[in-house]
């Protein structure tokens, strides 16, 4: 470990192959991963968005529910991944799983990229993947958009990584454009615009993030302003202009959407200490860096996350928080590039050191992800304590429930159910483009209200449509009874169809 820093020219190959066989190592753990395709989170969300895709390119409608509205989730991502499930005829999951190895691979080589920006040493890329994965807290915990291994695992498939990866690439890109002093071409720029824009598309949490960090280096690259000032005017322009006539959703409208996006993320601003202090490993390598150079791009980065997350959680604005990677990841990168470049024999081994213990320490906390790939059942059992079981998926209802069929369903099962082409009566997301989202959640608590009666009921199914209803276990009244009917037995004016995991039960709406 002590031999992960020093020249790139005077490094030992098997020094450098060190950090680089540990990479692969946990890079080939994602692979396996993106074959089991844990299901977590949004993933019936993304699917679902392809899902409608494969039917119609042009005018898809919302994916969730049955109502002709844009998203912001038909991305120029989710658009090529539409398509290839339209031409090949192959299911969506197999394309997500398509697209988790694109957006891993653009992930990758953005990071290689990017960090041989900032240093020549063979084992800094290495050290940064490891570092962006594994330099964490001692909590666990997962997020689209946030780059632990457990996190990512759950979320490869998502386009906030694929916008990652990218982030990565325009930051590599700008640094490149404004190096030498000269600036880089017309081309270039307006390139580099363009890039921006599709980031912000595909994943707008993660395009505040890579304003962040194209601020960030455009700063530092100060000196090529004089000459380049028209392009990088001209690039951004552009890039608006892409924002702007984006055909699946109005970009701009996203900006009122906050007031409906708050509670959802008053969770990342809890636990800060217990999900990010091995971080300060990083942070201290940043503080090495403004030693050095108070105008470096990675302590700039840091300072504009601080400031714009901490802004967030001073005035209540939560979903403030997604723009934590802005904190941690030019921590995380400056950790990996400061130990690969250290200079004098004793420095550069106490620096490995420490960083290697703060990687052990990351890795073991996130090593439930393991349970992923091989199954919980051979787990050692300390490291099954760390795993959490994935969802179990609704592939049980789709014997009967076919595409473009309306579902009643409370939040959980909402969240999952349009993954396999069905409708639900409300979102199981927050949707800032829904006029009545805010009446159809209100529809469905009433539905599954024990004070519900029949005609309220059979009015709420008539106005939406509803075909089906899956009633959650322990529920009371008859549109979840599901320990007194069995199936093709009727409860009230639904009958049921078939059992599920967890006591849950497919109920028909009977006419």
């Amino acid at each position: 470990m002590a031999g992960w820093s020093g020249s790139a020219s005077g490094s030992r190959p098997s020094t450098v192959a060190v950090p680089w066989a540990v990479a692969v190592l946990v890079l080939f753990l994602l692979l396996l991963v993106v074959v089991r395709l844990p299901w977590a989170g949004d993933l019936g969300l993304h699917a679902a968005t392809v899902e409608r895709l494969r039917h119609s390119l042009t005018d898809p409608g919302n994916p969730l529910v049955d109502a002709d509205t844009p998203s912001p989730y038909y991305s120029p991502w989710t658009v090529v991944l539409g398509a290839v499930a339209k031409v090949s005829g192959a299911s969506v999951f197999v394309v997500l799983r398509l697209g988790a190895l694109a957006g891993l691979g653009l992930l990758v080589t953005g990071v290689w990229r990017y960090v041989r920006t900032l240093s020549a040493h063979r084992a800094a890329p290495a050290l940064a993947l490891l570092c962006l994965m594994l330099l964490w807290g001692t909590e666990v915990f997962a997020w689209s958009g946030f780059l632990g291994l457990n996190s990512l695992a759950l979320t490869v498939a998502y386009p906030s990584v694929l916008a990652l990866g990218l982030a990565f690439h325009l930051w590599a890109g700008l640094a490149s454009a404004a190096g030498g002093g000269g600036g880089g071409g017309w081309g270039e720029w307006l390139g580099l615009g363009v890039l921006w824009a599709v980031v912000l598309l595909c994943h707008q949490f993660t395009g505040v993030v890579a304003s962040l960090g194209a601020v960030a280096v455009l700063v530092a690259g100060r000196r090529v302003w004089p000459v380049a000032w028209v392009r990088i005017v001209g690039g951004v322009a552009l890039g608006a202009g892409v924002l702007w006539g984006w055909p699946y959703y109005d970009f701009f409208a996203l900006f009122g959407a906050g007031g409906g996006l708050e509670a959802v993320h008053r969770p990342l601003y809890e636990d800060v200490a217990g999900r990010y202090w091995l971080v300060l490993v990083g942070v201290v390598a940043l503080g090495v860096r403004w030693g050095r150079d108070r105008w470096d791009a990675l302590v700039l980065f840091f300072v504009l996350g601080v400031v714009l997350v901490g802004a967030g959680g001073v005035g209540g604005h939560w979903s403030w928080g997604r723009a934590l990677p802005a904190v941690v990841i030019p921590a995380q990168v400056a950790a990996a590039v400061e130990v690969a470049g250290a200079g004098r024999r004793g420095v550069r081994a106490g620096s490995a050191c420490v960083l290697a213990g703060a990687l052990a320490v990351g890795a073991w906390t996130q090593a439930g992800t393991v349970g992923y790939v091989v199954g919980r059942g051979v787990l050692p059992g300390a490291v099954e304590a760390k795993y959490r079981e994935p969802w179990k998926g609704y592939h049980w209802i789709t014997p009967w429930v076919r595409y473009g069929d309306v579902v009643m369903a409370r939040v959980r099962a909402a969240r999952q159910i349009p993954a396999y082409g069905a409708y639900t009566v409300a979102p199981g997301y927050p949707d800032f483009f829904l006029p009545d989202e805010e009446e159809r959640g209100q529809a469905v608590r009433r539905y599954f209200s024990d004070g519900a009666s029949d005609r309220e009921r059979r009015e709420v199914e008539r106005r939406y449509g509803v075909r089906w209803v899956v009633g959650e276990a322990g529920e009371e009244g008859e549109a979840g009874e599901e320990s007194e009917a069995g199936e093709g037995q009727s409860v009230g004016a639904l009958r049921a169809v078939v059992r599920g995991p967890g006591g849950q039960v497919l109920y028909a709406v009977v006419p």
